[in-house]
């Protein structure tokens, strides 16, 4: 970058996370490339959340704080936050999660370079909370180079079509930095989603912005917590499905209509992918000897999303299992053997994900 620093502000929504707010300012004013800046919304935490905020304040005028007098929710504190942003470009960090050092800047770098691009996404690093559980990790400090840094830029339709043909989002969430016109233009969070609001709002930005990502370095830490990490089990997923459908569905809505007008395929295509991989799930909860009520729940989720995926080969596949499994069968060899080859295929997306952003 020639001449002036860009001006990045990372909007940090805060209840009861106070003790993670010294490191995640930090993490954003370290950031050597850009003019970093911080906006902690605290949505009346009641902890000592607003009086650490506050002291990180006081001594740094880079950092301001909005606090919420009665608690408002997360959708209503990002929106907040998000309104008071003056900078260039913007991104929306959990308290609990970190930037990478570095990453701001490359994301900059990259809009500035590719006018047409409205946010930017890159490699996340998960880490288990210490408080998680015993086998904690520390939090990471990745080299701020891993190998070449090169970008990936999508037309934002192309990007979309990717999403519904796997019908799930490819981005964690603190590693996404946007511009703030595209921001602006888009608007703010939805409040009836409040459990998918980030995928929705991502689908609104990729409906009118190109989409970028930085590939090599990592450029955001994700903490797991003992609270989210029931989502990596298939049992835990029920919900995750649905509130991506609805998602999903706001391409069909009035608001993006306009600037996707094949909305309806798209949904059409997203409901048949998450319909999928809900059969998925359930056959291999009963393939590996799991529970048959969770398999179940699976299914009712396909039909809910997509009642046409259950008259198909997987969704009667799934009912046959269930049967032999009420009849007191156990998963046979062939059953564990394709449970082991889907976990080696789930490998290989992790890792194509990883190095490209897409799975």
């Amino acid at each position: 970058m020639r001449g002036a620093r860009p001006g990045v502000t990372a909007v940090i929504p805060c209840y009861r996370y106070g003790r993670y707010l010294d490191a995640a300012v930090g993490a954003v004013l370290g950031q050597e490339d850009v003019d970093a800046h911080v906006i902690i919304v605290d949505d009346a935490s009641p902890d000592d959340s607003l009086a650490v905020a506050r002291r990180i304040a006081a001594a740094d005028d880079r950092v301001a704080v909005i606090a919420h007098e009665r608690n408002a929710g997360h959708i209503a504190t990002y929106n907040d936050g998000l309104a008071a942003v003056t900078t260039e470009f913007v991104t929306l960090v959990s308290a609990d999660d970190l930037v990478a050092p570095g990453a701001l800047g490359r994301a900059a770098r990259l809009m500035l370079a590719e006018p047409t691009v409205g946010m930017v996404y890159g490699r996340p690093l998960e880490f288990v909370d210490a408080g998680a559980q015993d086998d904690a990790e520390p939090v990471p400090t990745p080299a701020e180079h891993a190998g070449r840094t090169t970008w990936t830029v999508w037309r934002g339709h192309e990007w979309i079509a990717l999403a519904c043909w796997r019908g799930r989002s490819f981005i964690l969430s603190p590693e996404v930095v946007m511009r703030t016109a595209a921001m602006r233009q888009v608007g703010p969070y939805n409040p009836e989603l409040p459990h998918s609001g980030d995928l929705e709002y991502w689908l609104r930005t990729a409906a009118r912005w190109d989409v970028a990502r930085v590939n090599g370095p990592v450029q955001a830490m994700y903490r797991v917590h003992a609270a989210n990490m029931h989502l990596t089990e298939f049992a835990g997923m029920t919900e995750d499905l649905r509130h991506r459908a609805l998602a999903f569905r706001t391409l069909s809505s009035p608001a993006v209509r306009e600037a996707v007008p094949q909305g309806d395929t798209l949904v059409a295509r997203a409901e048949r992918a998450i319909a999928r991989e809900a059969l998925l799930l359930a056959q291999r909860e009963l393939d590996r000897g799991g529970d048959p009520d969770a398999a179940s729940e699976l299914y009712r989720v396909a039909g809910e999303v997509r009642r046409s995926s259950l008259r198909r080969r997987r969704g009667r596949g799934v009912v046959r299992s269930l049967r032999r499994v009420q009849q007191g069968a156990r998963p046979g060899l062939a059953h564990r053997s394709a449970e082991s080859a889907r976990r080696q295929l789930d490998r290989v997306r992790w890792t194509l994900w990883r190095h490209v952003g897409l799975s």
